[in-house]
């Protein structure tokens, strides 16, 4: 493997940073005098998350344009924003590939089984998740969250050539829930804004998606899936060099 600055950060997982809060928050408990911490550990579980997952996004752009001076004309010409936006972590992606081919490893034979890495993450959250404070603090959500991981299982998840998400409700929970929240965060919104939802929110199907644990979810497949892709970046490039 091609030795490089940013190539331990690229290749470490998103999914550690949930195993960390899980194993910091142990020692809390789950009382009912904790509830109340719920909404602060998992806003700044998830403002980490987003913004490990933004700088890494960047790792990966310089290092393509380290090494292809054509791209790194292009990236510098018209440079990405915060890489927070689906648009963006979408044509990463696809640049990615494109850098893969041009390296001389055909589409064919990069491999990525979305489908698995689909299956492994949610049972990976669920696994960390399962009879901890933070799963008992948001219990009515952990439980969505269940039912959610079953009716995406069941979902066309295709390793489409280019496409990060080839499934319209995973582009949906980034787009219409998950970027959302991080922008409300982020720019501390809530504090000008009702705090509350609606019950027209409420009672609407898609509210479900307003989880933690699909946000946890969605942003380490996210991971997992650059990762794997990243590694064959990786195996192009020592095929081109020997």
């Amino acid at each position: 493997m091609r030795p490089n600055i940013h190539t331990d950060f690229i290749l470490s997982p998103i999914a550690d940073i949930l195993k960390d809060v899980v194993s910091a928050s142990a020692g809390i408990g789950s009382g009912i005098e904790t509830f109340p911490l719920c909404d602060y550990v998992m806003q700044s579980v998830f403002l980490k998350m987003t913004g490990f997952q933004e700088q890494k996004m960047k790792c990966v752009c310089w290092e393509m344009a380290t090494i292809d001076y054509e791209y790194r004309y292009d990236f510098t010409k018209t440079p990405l924003g915060e890489c927070s936006s689906y648009s963006e972590k979408q044509k990463i992606y696809k640049d990615l590939i494109k850098q893969i081919e041009k390296h001389g490893l055909e589409f064919s034979k990069i491999g990525i089984d979305k489908k698995n890495i689909l299956t492994n993450t949610f049972s990976d959250i669920l696994n960390t998740f399962s009879n901890t404070n933070l799963s008992i603090w948001a219990q009515k959500d952990f439980l969505n969250f269940q039912a959610i991981t079953k009716e995406i299982k069941d979902t066309h998840f295709v390793n489409e050539k280019g496409t990060l998400f080839a499934d319209a409700t995973l582009k949906k929970m980034y787009e219409d829930h998950l970027y959302r929240q991080r922008n409300r965060i982020a720019h501390n919104t809530s504090s000008y804004q009702q705090n509350l939802p609606t019950l027209k929110t409420l009672i609407n199907e898609d509210y479900k998606y307003e989880n933690y644990f699909v946000y946890f979810s969605i942003l380490v497949l996210i991971d997992s899936l650059f990762i794997e892709l990243y590694k064959k970046y990786l195996t192009a490039l020592d095929d081109r060099i020997i």
